[in-house]
């Protein structure tokens, strides 16, 4: 165990629960430091915003699997470089005394300020056209901006915590537990599902 505390190892192992798919009503978001605990508004937002990123089809969405909490924990913890300081003009009233950006307050504000009051009040249809205006934003064409957009990080997460829990990783995508031949030429065909193995949750967008 080292230098890890008791919530150190629960953290942990919430986050390794919702990664094999566990429901999220098992993943104990208590085990959070009181300033790092999300609302009850917070949690459903993030739910939300999950399903909207990746929605149900033929198989479960982000939200539908806890993508949400995935996202809430693995953003209290630091999980891909969200810990760092950022700018006072990117993070804003958001930032914590180390200069880091608390991701889920600024999410929160910025749909709420998009929406012209509740996010999580208005329609599906225009939930989605929210987040789509907030995502072309934070990927716009050509280069990209030197400070990439909060947004980035958060979607970045929820992709991870989907694509590696068992619906995204062997249902969504095609999972082989042990790898076959090799074959130079493969058939593909629009029913054809990427690979497991072929996804690495570097490029999104």
């Amino acid at each position: 165990m080292g230098d890890w505390t008791r919530r150190d190892f629960f953290s942990g192992a919430a986050l390794f629960a919702l990664a094999i798919g566990v429901p999220a009503g098992a993943v104990q978001l208590s085990g959070l430091d009181a300033d790092e605990a999300p609302t009850d508004r917070q949690r459903k937002l993030m739910r939300e915003v999950s399903q909207l990123v990746i929605p149900r089809t033929s198989t479960a969405g982000a939200g539908d699997v806890g993508v949400g909490d995935f996202v809430l924990i693995a953003l209290a913890h630091g999980l891909a470089g969200t810990r760092k300081p950022v700018p006072e003009a990117v993070g804003g009233q958001h930032r914590r005394k180390d200069g880091s950006l608390r991701h889920v307050a600024w999410l929160e504000q910025a749909l709420d300020q998009r929406a012209g009051g509740n996010f999580l009040g208005h329609p599906p249809a225009k939930r989605a056209a929210i987040l789509a205006a907030l995502d072309a934003e934070a990927f716009p064409a050509g280069p990209p901006a030197k400070e990439p957009a909060p947004w980035s990080s958060i979607k970045g997460l929820i992709l991870t915590g989907y694509y590696t829990s068992e619906v995204g990783g062997s249902q969504e995508l095609q999972y082989e537990l042990v790898p076959g031949r090799f074959d130079p030429d493969v058939p593909v065909t629009p029913a054809t599902r990427a690979f497991s193995s072929d996804w690495t949750a570097v490029e999104f967008g």
